[in-house]
C-alpha cells in the first residue's frame, strides 16, 4: 500500500469515526468508549497527515512561483529559499508520518502484569531481583503510572525469590514490553568476604493485562485450592485460611496469591494475573509463527533469551539485543535512566518495522 492511499485511509476513517460519535445517544457504552479511543489514537496521525500535505502545497506553490519569476531575482530566491526550507524538512516529516502509520501493537496501551523472579545464583540472584523490582517501581512513579505489588516472595535477607505487580497507566504495556528476558549481574556480593565479582541473573516478563472479554475461564477448567499464608521461612503470617492458589487444569498454570487477608480478594488478584499468562501465552504463540521471517527482532518474547547485563564494577549497563552500552549504572537501577534504554530499543523495533514495510 502506497503512503498516499496510508494517507487517505487515516482521513477517511477519522470521518467516519467523527460521524458516527455524532449519534453517540444510540451507541452503547462500551461502543462509545472504543470509538472515542479510536478517535484519540487517530487525531495525532491525521494532524501529521495535514502537516506533511500542507507541506507538499507550500513547495508545489514555491515552484510555480520560481518559474514564473521571469527575471525577478528577488522573487525567484525567496521561492528557491522555502524550496530549500521544505525539502529539508519534507523527509523527516515524512518519516514521522510512516512511523505514525505503522500497525499499532493492539496491546501497547494495556496494562501490565509485571513478574520478576530469582534465577540462578542462590541469594545473590535473590538480592538482584528485589533491585530490578525496585527498578520498575521507580519506574513507574516517574511515569505518573500506579504500581500495584500483587505479591512477594522474600528471602531471609531482603531478596525476592519472585515478586508480582500490576502497573496501570498511559501506554504501560508499549514502554515495558522490551524488558522480558533473562537479566544478568556482575558485581561482588554483599555476602562475599573475598571481594570476588559474581554472576547472578533474574528473569522478568512483563504480560499485558487481559480482560474477561481477551479470555475465557470455564470454572470447570480450575482447580482452586485455600491455605494459610505464610511468610519467609515458611512461619503463619494468618490464622484463617485466606490464601489461595489456583491451577488451569489445560494449561497446568498455578497461580498463587497470598498477601491480602481476605480469600476474596486474593481469589481475584490470582485471577488477574492467570488471565494474564493465558493472554500472553496466545500473544507468544502468534508472534512464534512470525518469527521465522524476523530473526532479528527486537521482542522475540523467548523468556530464556539473555537480555541485559548490569555490571558494576564497571558502572554499565549493556543490552544485547541492540549492542547499546550505557554508562550510567546507579541512574538505571533508580529508574532516571531506563528510559534511555527503553527509547533505544522502540525505536530499533519501529526501524525493523519500516524496513519491513518497505520489502
Amino acid at each position: 500500500m502506497s503512503l498516499g492511499h496510508s494517507m487517505d485511509k487515516v482521513l477517511v476513517r477519522r470521518a467516519e469515526v467523527e460521524a458516527r460519535l455524532s449519534e453517540s445517544g444510540s451507541m452503547s457504552p462500551d461502543e462509545l468508549a472504543s470509538l472515542s479511543r479510536e478517535l484519540a489514537e487517530l487525531r495525532p496521525v491525521c494532524e501529521q497527515v495535514d502537516l506533511v500535505r500542507r507541506l507538499e502545497d507550500d513547495r508545489d506553490a514555491a515552484v510555480a512561483l520560481a518559474e514564473e519569476a521571469d527575471g525577478d531575482a528577488e522573487m525567484a530566491e525567496m521561492a528557491q529559499a522555502e524550496i530549500q526550507e521544505i525539502d529539508e524538512r519534507l523527509p523527516e516529516e515524512m518519516k514521522a508520518l510512516q512511523l505514525l502509520l505503522l500497525p499499532r501493537d493492539r496491546d501497547d496501551s494495556r496494562n501490565a502484569i509485571l513478574e520478576v523472579r530469582a534465577g540462578t545464583g542462590g541469594d545473590e540472584a535473590a538480592l538482584f531481583a528485589s533491585d530490578l523490582f525496585g527498578m520498575y517501581q521507580r519506574f513507574a512513579a516517574r511515569h505518573g503510572w500506579r504500581f500495584e505489588v500483587m505479591e512477594i516472595s522474600e528471602t531471609g535477607i531482603g531478596g525476592y525469590k519472585e515478586a508480582t505487580a500490576n502497573i496501570a497507566g498511559s501506554d504501560v504495556f508499549a514502554r515495558l514490553k522490551f524488558e522480558s528476558g533473562v537479566h544478568r549481574v556482575q558485581r561482588v556480593p554483599e555476602t562475599e568476604a573475598g571481594g570476588r565479582i559474581h554472576t547472578s541473573a533474574a528473569t522478568v516478563a512483563v504480560l499485558p493485562e487481559a480482560e474477561d472479554v481477551d479470555i475465557e475461564v470455564q470454572e470447570s477448567d480450575l482447580r482452586i485450592d485455600v491455605f494459610r499464608a505464610s511468610g519467609p521461612g515458611g512461619q503463619s503470617v494468618n490464622t484463617t485460611d485466606s490464601a489461595v492458589r489456583i491451577t488451569h487444569i489445560p494449561t497446568g498454570i498455578v497461580v498463587s496469591q497470598q498477601d491480602e487477608k481476605s480469600q476474596h480478594k486474593n481469589r481475584a488478584k490470582a485471577m488477574k494475573i492467570l488471565r494474564a499468562r493465558l493472554y500472553d501465552a496466545e500473544r507468544a504463540r502468534v508472534q512464534a509463527e512470525r518469527a521465522a521471517s524476523r530473526k532479528g527482532q527486537v521482542g522475540s518474547g523467548d523468556r530464556s533469551e539473555r537480555i541485559r547485563t548490569y555490571n558494576f564494577p564497571q558502572g554499565r549497563v549493556t543490552d544485547h539485543r541492540i549492542n547499546l552500552t550505557l554508562y550510567k549504572l546507579s541512574k538505571v537501577i533508580a529508574g532516571e535512566s531506563l528510559d534511555e534504554v527503553v527509547d533505544a530499543l522502540v525505536a530499533e523495533d519501529q526501524a525493523q518495522r519500516l524496513a519491513e514495510g518497505a520489502e
